[in-house]
Parts: structure tokens; sequence; C-alpha cells
């Protein structure tokens, strides 16, 4: 007989097992951790996104209020991005698979 409660008690256990992608899922949303983790990944690949080019013109790169912040050292680089700012808010949300990203101001 107490072979099968323990059995019975383990089955329980497994019942409430879950993933621990899952679990760090619901331990981000809880916390509301997710945009800032977003935010990090965003700047961390901010090369990756925008490639080299403009990479090595950007100063500083900071976010407030989901607006991301780029200083760039060239003016006629913060023309054009200026130009097709939809494209990158585009690039830079498909890059976290969410909506991080809702305005970017470039200084």
């Amino acid at each position: 007989m107490r072979y099968y409660k323990k059995k019975e008690e383990i089955d329980k256990r497994r019942a409430d097992i879950q993933p621990i992608g899952d679990s760090i899922k619901a331990l981000m949303q809880a916390y509301r951790l997710q945009g800032k983790l977003n935010e990090v990944q965003i700047v961390e690949s901010w090369e990756k996104i925008m490639g080299k080019p403009i990479a090595m013109k950007t100063q500083q790169l900071f976010f407030k209020d989901q607006k991301l912040f780029v200083r760039l050292t060239s003016a006629p680089l913060k023309h054009e991005l200026n130009m097709s700012k939809s494209k990158v808010i585009e690039l830079l949300n498909r890059e976290v698979g969410g909506d991080a990203v809702k305005d970017v101001v470039f200084l």
C-alpha cells in the first residue's frame, strides 16, 4: 500500500511541473521585467540590426518611456535615418518580437 501512495504523490507533483522557459516568462511578466529586457536586447544588438557603418557612427543609445534615443556623430546619417524612422522601428521591434519601441529620436 505504501508504494502506491508514494507513486500517487509523485504523479501529483509531476502535474505541477512546467518547462523552465515558461516559468521564467511567467516570472518576467509578474515582475514586469520583459520590457526592460527587450530594451537591453535592442541596445546590445544595435550593430547586428542596423549594420556596422551605422553602429560606428552611433555615439549613445538609451531608452525613456518606450522611446529609443540615438545620438549620432553624422548629421547626414541622422537625416537619412529620420526619413526612414518607421522602417527602423519595425526592424527593432522584429528583433525582440514585440512592441518594445514606440518611437525613435535621433540626436
